[in-house]
């Protein structure tokens, strides 16, 4: 395969389905309801979790230092410097919180956007008064109350821009649903209609049990109980056709049909699904994180 794309591997010396032992297995939240808060503030263990944001907000520190934002130039370097990293670590602890329990509460959950400039502006209120102390602290002045307004500006710039960066960084996975039979009136549930999707596959495989749909250069891999075929389609497009499948987009080149998974498990900082049939398709940190919070694995 394409290098664009992770290769289609087949399990060797095991049979399909038996799990893996040589990596740490996560458990396949097939039947499992939304995380809880604490798993949405942390869902993969506090110390991966904050460290990660924790050291970038200590890069980002560094630059500010570097760069002498907002006047900061008055202070020598070190103390300008550790004037930062308490602004830029004090501010990512408040985001850590804020982000999760706003998705948490589900107000915005078709709008993503909304939920956004809902963390951004609730990170500003909360952030803006944390700021002004440790301003007040490190320049050695008085508090006085008409400063405050003064930090509302550049602190909620901070906190749209890097908001932002975070929400583009870990969009939420493209899914499809699955379609409720049809009880044809009251009588007995009628079969769901197959998904338009169907329509591409060769004769051979059409309605065959889809298990992933993989990108490769221009074409589609699509591997089903019956075998794999290969169309000509961008995997965009694939997506939508697939409505009526319960699936999801589980990194920029693979859908992967949840009732499919068989096995999860996490290596070198990914997560990789085990499907029917062998076939591992990765998880990309891109949709990781929607991917827990909606109980696929844990």
């Amino acid at each position: 395969m394409h290098e664009t794309a992770p290769e289609l591997r087949q399990r060797t010396g095991t049979a399909a389905g038996e799990a893996r032992t040589d990596t740490p297995s996560l458990a396949v939240g097939r039947g499992r309801g939304p995380a809880t808060l604490a798993q949405r503030i942390a869902p993969d263990g506090w110390m991966r979790g904050v460290g990660g944001p924790m050291a970038v907000a200590l890069v980002v520190a560094g630059v500010l230092s570097l760069l002498d934002a907002l006047g900061t130039g008055m202070l020598p370097f070190v103390r300008r410097t550790v004037y930062w990293i308490e602004v830029m670590e004090a501010g990512t602890l408040v985001a850590l919180t804020v982000r999760p329990v706003v998705s948490w509460t589900g107000w915005f959950a078709n709008n993503v956007w909304a939920e956004g400039l809902v963390v951004a502006l609730t990170i500003t209120t909360l952030a803006a008064p944390v700021v002004w102390l440790i301003s007040a602290a490190q320049f050695g002045r008085a508090l006085r109350g008409g400063e405050l307004e003064a930090f509302i500006a550049p602190v909620g710039l901070l906190s749209l821009v890097t908001t932002s960066l975070n929400y583009m960084l870990q969009r939420p996975a493209r899914v499809t649903h699955a379609l409720v039979p049809d009880t044809g009136g009251g009588g007995p549930a009628l079969p769901p209609p197959r998904p338009r999707f169907d329509a591409r596959l060769p004769v051979h495989l059409k309605g065959a049990e889809i298990f992933a749909v993989a990108a490769e250069d221009h074409y589609l891999r699509v591997v089903t109980d019956r075998g794999e075929a290969l169309i000509l389609l961008r995997l965009a497009d694939a997506v939508a056709e697939l409505e009526g499948v319960e699936g999801a987009q589980t990194h920029r080149s693979w859908w992967v049909a949840r009732d499919a998974i068989l096995d999860a498990r996490r290596g070198e900082g990914r997560a990789t699904l085990t499907l029917k049939g062998g076939i591992e398709a990765p998880v990309s940190r891109t949709y990781a994180r929607s991917l827990r919070e909606a109980g696929w694995f844990g």
